[in-house]
């Protein structure tokens, strides 16, 4: 009985090692025949200009509005003078 399950592992392991085998060869000839090309690179796209003086104006109102509607608070009760890009 004992040696009946050594010689069925060794035959499992076997099997399994063979079949390894063959995936290693498969994926070597696959790569011989079909080589990796790398795809080119997308276009660099352009950097967005920081905001002038008055596109901050909007951009302060903008934040206002979406700082007093998440506060729940009316937009009189606090006030934005400037944000500091970082």
């Amino acid at each position: 009985m004992v040696m009946a399950s050594v010689w069925v592992s060794i035959l499992a392991m076997s099997v399994i090692f063979l079949v390894l085998s063959v995936l290693i060869g498969v994926i070597k000839v696959l790569v011989h025949f079909m080589p990796y090309v790398e795809p080119p690179a997308p276009p660099a796209k352009p950097k967005a200009a920081a905001p002038s003086a008055g596109d901050e104006s909007e951009l302060i109102a903008a934040v206002h509005a979406v700082l007093a509607h998440h506060l729940g608070k009316s937009p009189q009760d606090f006030s934005i003078t400037k944000i500091n890009p970082r």
